[in-house]
């Protein structure tokens, strides 16, 4: 008997955990970041997503550290 794993699923609207866990930051850092504006969010009836173009624009947008 063979078993398959299924593909994960390529999202368009994270959850702030869930935008927290691709980001491999903590879950109130990505809520502190939502309250200043850094990453953009939209809401849906009383919950927030997060769109993956979002997530991408504001890990582009972040400054390495001079040397």
């Amino acid at each position: 008997m063979s078993t398959t794993l299924a593909a994960p699923i390529d999202r368009l609207l994270y959850k702030p955990e869930e935008a927290a866990e691709a980001l491999a930051i903590g879950r109130s850092t990505v809520y502190e970041l939502m309250a200043e504006g850094s990453l953009p969010y939209i809401k849906l009836g009383r919950t927030r997503r997060i769109r993956r173009a979002d997530l991408e624009t504001y890990v582009a947008n972040l400054a390495p550290l001079p040397n």
